[in-house]
């Protein structure tokens, strides 16, 4: 992994008392009705945002909410997340009505040392997502110092993520310093073996994904409505199933990369099935070559399970995305629970490292009760599965030693 400058190179460079440091955080949390739903993304700044304001800088926090598209769209303000965020770390945190201009110029200089504003949505700005050069100018010049805390939006080459990490002194803060270590564990510099659980409903959406890992892990278990594309794709019938048929070509060639890369590909051997994906539809369990045709897979069954335990018994690095079935929906949940569950009991022995993100991932192992004892649980989403599929994200690559 490239080195990446942290919090400890910017003390090391001098003192920050006085200083006013941009804080790119990820501010875009899940609200209804002005008050916020899930403060995770919230909590996760936490450490940054107190360890600054304890050396007596000045934080002022950059951050987009929604998709406004340039326009000033009152639903989409962020006054409501700056007090739930003043909340969190129990001090009164201020709100400028811009991100630039005289409003948000006047509202840095009233901030005393070791104070917190929070700057209005800079997607109020058609210039930051185009990364136009004149409004991160106007973004830098609020500041001393840039520091990115948002890994979750580090995939955007953004005028706030990107074009300002140009124009001043630049380095990631805590939760961003976290999630780099956890993804240089998970595939940078993997302890081995590793094992790459990928589930989800459509291979349509991860070709990238499963094109890179394949020449990375040791093992890529299959899971979700995909795993059925790869079984029609050896020929297995796969009834009512979700099933991607005109992708089977693209399965076999994923499979024929994987074992020239010694990689080895895991489908389920038996499957829950039932005749329609509504809660407590019957169901029954079948050897994954004798699925009904007016059925359809929601789930691995228990001989799949046991399988997958014999894997995670001997690895050593375990990567996570996506679930293995209808998981929102019992009994389709006991596949992902009972996986989840393994290794996060792994996991908490010392036995292994698991990092899991993306998309329904976070919720999946938030049902199972597993997430906390994952060894990281990114909440990163769109990044998160660009890293796995070995893209450079913009805003991780600026903040690397020159």
């Amino acid at each position: 992994m490239a080195a990446h400058k942290t919090l400890d190179d910017l003390y090391a460079s001098g003192p920050v008392e006085g200083k006013t440091i941009l804080l790119r955080a990820d501010l875009n949390v899940p609200a209804k009705d002005g008050k916020v739903t899930d403060a995770t993304r919230l909590e996760r700044l936490l450490p940054t945002i107190k360890e600054l304001a304890s050396k007596g800088a000045k934080v002022l926090i950059l951050s987009h909410f929604g998709r406004p598209k340039g326009e000033r769209v009152p639903e989409m303000t962020l006054a409501p997340v700056a007090v739930a965020l003043g909340e969190l770390l129990g001090l009164d945190v201020a709100f400028a009505v811009d991100c630039i201009g005289d409003s948000a110029k006047a509202a840095a200089e009233a901030l005393p040392k070791g104070g917190v504003l929070v700057l209005e949505n800079t997607r109020y700005h058609a210039g930051e997502e185009k990364n136009d050069p004149a409004f991160a100018k106007a973004l830098a010049e609020l500041g001393d110092i840039y520091v990115n805390d948002a890994f979750s939006a580090a995939h955007r080459a953004h005028a706030s993520t990107e074009g300002i990490a140009h124009l001043l002194p630049s380095y990631a803060g805590r939760a961003m310093e976290a999630e780099l270590t956890a993804l240089d564990k998970a595939l940078g510099s993997p302890a081995r073996p590793v094992v790459a659980i990928v589930g989800g409903a459509k291979i349509s959406t991860k070709l990238d994904l499963l094109g890179n890992l394949v020449s990375k892990v040791d093992a890529l278990v299959i899971g979700g409505g995909m795993a059925n594309t790869f079984l029609a794709a050896k020929g297995i019938e796969v009834g009512k199933s979700l099933c991607e048929h005109d992708l089977k070509e693209t399965a076999r060639e994923i499979m024929a990369k994987a074992e020239a890369a010694g990689c080895r590909v895991v489908l389920p051997a038996d499957v829950v099935v039932a005749p329609e994906f509504k809660a407590h539809a019957p169901a029954m369990t079948v050897p994954v070559d004798k699925v009904p045709a007016d059925q359809m897979i929601l789930d691995i069954g228990p001989d799949s399970l046991a399988a997958l335990a014999g894997h995670f018994e001997s690895a050593k690095t375990v990567v996570w995305n996506g679930p293995f079935g209808a998981f929102e929906i019992p009994p389709f949940d006991n596949g992902t629970n009972g996986a989840a569950r393994h290794v996060a009991m792994l996991t908490k022995m010392g036995e292994m490292t698991s990092v899991a993100g993306g998309g329904d991932t976070v919720a999946a192992l938030n049902n199972a009760g597993a997430a906390d004892d994952f060894s990281y649980v990114s909440t990163a989403g769109g990044a998160f599965l660009e890293w796995l599929e070995g893209k450079t994200l913009p805003g991780v690559a600026a903040l690397e030693h020159a």
